[in-house]
């Protein structure tokens, strides 16, 4: 037999060899002087306090807080909508899946919104009246705006 026939033979049993004898390789943790970081698993989802909006994760910041820059997820269950409202400062938001419904105006009617699909940016000016939201499925949006946060209602009927 060629040395070359003999190499091609037992390549597959020096890999196996060598593997089997080798105990596993694992990263650290990325150095926290460097980076601050969140697994999908760590995001921590909040519930919508009444149960009819979206699902808040903050990522970094308090938005509540004034004057603190703030990150985070929204999730919009189906069919899911925010009344006409406004923030006291700009937000801007980048829509990570489904599409995303937007609205202006004091006067709410989800049948005139514009579609936002995956990949969109939107920056909401701070003290416009605006309302938005989901339709058929799902949305998840990532936000980040100055605090405080809280969207003061502006609807007439």
């Amino acid at each position: 037999m060629s040395t070359l026939k003999t190499l091609q033979r037992a390549l597959p049993l020096i890999a196996f060899a060598m593997f089997t004898g080798l105990p596993a390789v694992s990263a650290s943790d990325p150095d926290p002087s460097v980076m601050s970081f969140m697994l999908p698993d760590q995001i921590h989802w909040k519930k919508s306090p009444n149960g009819k909006g979206p699902d808040t994760a903050i990522l970094f910041g308090d938005p509540e807080k004034p004057g603190a820059f703030y990150e985070l997820l929204t999730r919009w269950p189906p069919h899911t909508m925010s009344r006409p409202h406004f923030h006291a400062n700009d937000r801007f938001i980048y829509v990570v899946s489904g599409t995303w419904w937007v609205g202006w105006g004091t006067k709410y009617d989800p049948d005139s919104t514009f579609a936002m699909p995956a990949g969109s940016f939107v920056r909401h000016f701070g003290k416009k009246i605006h309302y938005d939201g989901s339709k058929e499925g799902e949305v998840v949006l990532l936000m980040a705006g100055e605090g405080p946060a809280a969207a003061t209602p502006a609807e007439q009927k």
